[in-house]
């Protein structure tokens, strides 16, 4: 079951890695990949779909692992097998690298691909997502907070899907500017945390960061990740971000060798893709075009 909103996109199912995932996809040229955060869905990036498209490259907003449409198998929700993911549908996509630009969760996941599939991210864009390692040395913020409630079995799942998502809508205004989200954005995000099997998998990305970091799979992670990103890296932060303050995510540049840009999307929360879409643009295609 997948979300397959109508648009100038068109929508299809890949495989990557024996696993399937579905996206949608619209325009020519350069590839862009790019990976949404929790509780959401291919469809927080539509705004970007339109405006990559219309100045010359080519979009693709994936369902990740165990949301929207993708497949949602039972293990595989540590950041090195999502980045595999990741990496796997460039080439399923027919390029040998491409721009990977990620939100949240699909930041984790996008400077986790930098490191780990360096020859398959041509530049990197981290949106509300400081570098791993850095997120790690903070865990007094409501994010970290969030995934520590998620630690809990059967909780979790049963409350995000409870009221018809209730608490998905609740964790987008909580973690917004005023005014957001849209009534659309609020529906389907609400109806895509409700198809089987999402809030479940949704939880096990919290679960494995977590629990991982005395582990000896987290260890080799956070040995791994100390490498620097040769990648040229821009990270776009809203200014007001409740979730994750621009504290947080400010210093990741310290983990990225090649050329780095830190920018602050003025009156904006945790989505300012979504929230400021044309700032928002503005920064990403200035950034691309230099």
């Amino acid at each position: 079951m997948s979300i397959e909103i109508p648009g100038p996109w068109t929508h299809r199912d890949i495989s990557a890695g024996g696993t399937r995932f579905h996206l949608a996809e619209q325009g020519e040229g350069p590839l862009v990949l790019l990976l949404h955060g929790f509780p959401e869905f291919w469809w927080s990036w539509h705004h970007q779909l339109e405006a990559l498209a219309a100045a010359g490259y080519r979009a693709a907003a994936v369902d990740l692992r165990g949301y929207g449409g993708s497949d949602k198998p039972p293990r595989g929700y540590d950041l090195v097998t999502l980045a595999s993911d990741a990496a796997g549908l460039v080439r399923a996509l027919g390029e040998a690298n491409a721009v990977v630009v990620g939100h949240d969760w699909g930041g984790l996941l996008a400077w986790t691909m930098a490191v780990y599939h360096p020859k398959v991210v041509q530049r990197l864009v981290a949106v509300s997502a400081p570098h791993p390692l850095r997120l790690r040395r903070e865990p007094r913020t409501p994010w970290m907070a969030q995934a520590l409630l998620n630690q809990a079995p059967f909780l979790p799942e049963r409350r995000l899907t409870e009221f018809n998502g209730a608490r998905a809508s609740r964790l987008l205004e909580r973690w917004s500017s005023p005014g957001w989200p849209d009534q659309a954005t609020d529906r389907h995000v609400r109806a895509a945390v409700q198809i089987p099997g999402v809030a479940h998998c949704s939880q096990e990305y919290h679960r494995w960061f977590l629990r991982s970091v005395l582990r000896p799979d987290g260890l080799r992670y956070a040995h791994r990740m100390a490498a620097p990103v040769q990648a040229p890296t821009l990270h776009l932060h809203g200014a007001k971000d409740p979730a994750l303050p621009p504290a947080v995510a400010q210093g990741s540049g310290r983990y990225v060798e090649a050329d780095y840009t830190w920018k602050t999307i003025d009156r904006t929360g945790h989505f300012p893709h979504e929230e400021r879409p044309d700032a928002f643009n503005a920064e990403l295609l200035g950034w691309l075009s230099r």
